[in-house]
């Protein structure tokens, strides 16, 4: 088995890693946010848009907070904060009072 192989077979395990993770811990938080750079699970989450003269730019803040990126030696991080000028979508996962009104 060659060098190539060896690290074609070990990002494969990775991935197949961080899926099943996320299909682990995905039943877990109330929203999933899309953007250009990354994929995120949360539980809390506000988006404030400030137009610009020649693009939009959001700031997405987020609380609770599962990133999807097989890098990262843990991907649970209490809180996110994310500009970008890139399309952002929001999933909301699961209805009802925010987990902390309860």
């Amino acid at each position: 088995m060659s060098h190539t192989d060896e690290l074609e077979e070990y990002d494969a395990e990775l991935e197949l890693r961080l899926k099943r993770e996320y299909a682990d811990v995905f039943p877990l938080f109330r929203y999933c946010v899309l953007t250009q750079e990354a994929t995120y699970l949360c539980n809390k989450f506000e988006r404030e848009f400030t137009p610009q003269p020649a693009y939009p730019l959001f700031r997405i803040s987020m609380e609770d907070v599962w990133v999807w990126d097989r890098n990262r030696p843990t991907r649970i991080i209490p809180r996110v904060e994310v500009h970008t000028t890139q399309d952002v979508t929001v999933e909301i996962l699961k209805s009802g009072p925010e987990p902390d009104a309860e």
